[in-house]
């Protein structure tokens, strides 16, 4: 397979190609060389796809091309566009985040979408309209979850690695037995490229099935991976919200009952797995980040909650 990927230096895009190194397939990246390096294998094709880059390498045959990006979605259209005749599928990795709020439990394929170009969400959602006005059929869209893995970007699983390596009281927002949903980086690359292989097309919930993990085994995890005796003291989602403390953004991945993106850890994926998905244990999801945290230490964190503030909610905690 003579793979085309539009990014590959971070994250999703750089597990992808990593995905079909490994494979023996045939790996171009066209990036701006400014997120990173790709991963070795690859061939590395500089150039800016907002100019028209994309053009420099219309004239190749590629047997799929896999899509990241998550800017303008005018750029995924003139991407699409060029690369018509260059390709045989392209493949959109796209999010959630295309659904309306509140993302009612058991959010399918088919639930109502944002207004295209609003915001991130709408953007992405562009992009979708655009791969699928071209290719039709021979597109697949993808709308991942929340993404958790190595290399991870930005820093959700990590900040909650680090800050249970740090040890001590941690807060652990409640219920412990609240159930979970993300995908394995690594999963998704490996599903997305079966995917290409088989010809596959449409729209699909890429993430692990609802209940996959909860909060209590992710932060359980955590301590395992670090080897941390770091103490975990739940609190109860009410405390934690009276107190001003934002879920998603403060305490990473957490969404209590009640939040209007509570949908996002009780998705359908029913098709996603029909189509041959499979997504590894929470434990080794962690561990392996772990791993590559620690090899890779100047990785930045990214939002999480002020060890102040954490602090001054357990004395509070304690005291009540």
């Amino acid at each position: 397979m003579r793979v085309l990927i539009l990014g590959g230096t971070r994250f999703v895009g750089r597990a992808i190609a990593a995905a079909a190194v490994d494979r023996g397939w045939q790996v171009t990246v066209f990036h701006r060389g400014v997120s990173g390096t790709p991963p070795a294998g690859v061939s590395s094709v500089l150039g800016d796809r907002s100019t028209g880059g994309v053009a420099a390498i219309a004239d190749q045959p590629w047997d799929v091309v896999v899509d990241t990006w998550d800017g303008s979605p005018e750029a995924v259209r003139d991407a699409a566009d060029v690369l018509r005749d260059a390709t045989s599928r392209y493949v959109y990795v796209s999010s959630r985040s295309v659904y309306r709020q509140p993302l009612p439990a058991g959010l399918d394929e088919d639930a109502p979408l944002v207004a295209p170009g609003d915001d991130y969400g709408g953007d992405k959602l562009a992009a979708e309209h655009a791969v699928r006005d071209v290719y039709g059929m021979r597109a697949l869209v993808a709308r991942a979850g929340l993404v958790l893995g190595p290399h991870e970007h930005p820093t959700r699983l990590v900040w909650w690695l680090r800050r249970v390596a740090r040890g001590g009281d941690v807060l652990a927002p409640g219920p412990p037995y609240l159930p979970l949903q993300y995908i394995d980086v690594r999963d998704l690359a490996g599903w997305l490229l079966d995917t290409a292989r088989d010809e596959v097309s449409g729209t699909f919930n890429a993430v692990s099935r609802p209940g996959h993990t909860t909060m209590a085994e992710l932060l359980e995890a955590c301590r395992e991976a670090t080897g941390s005796a770091a103490r975990l003291r739940w609190a109860e989602p009410e405390t934690i919200l009276a107190a001003g403390v934002q879920p998603w953004s403060e305490l990473p991945i957490w969404i209590p009952d009640g939040s209007p993106v509570r949908g996002l850890h009780e998705t359908n994926t029913d098709r996603a797995h029909a189509a041959g998905l499979r997504c590894r244990p929470v434990v080794q999801t962690v561990a392996d980040t772990w791993a590559w945290l620690r090899s890779t230490p100047d990785v930045p964190n990214i939002g999480g909650l002020n060890p102040a503030r954490e602090a001054a909610l357990l004395d509070r905690i304690a005291s009540s």
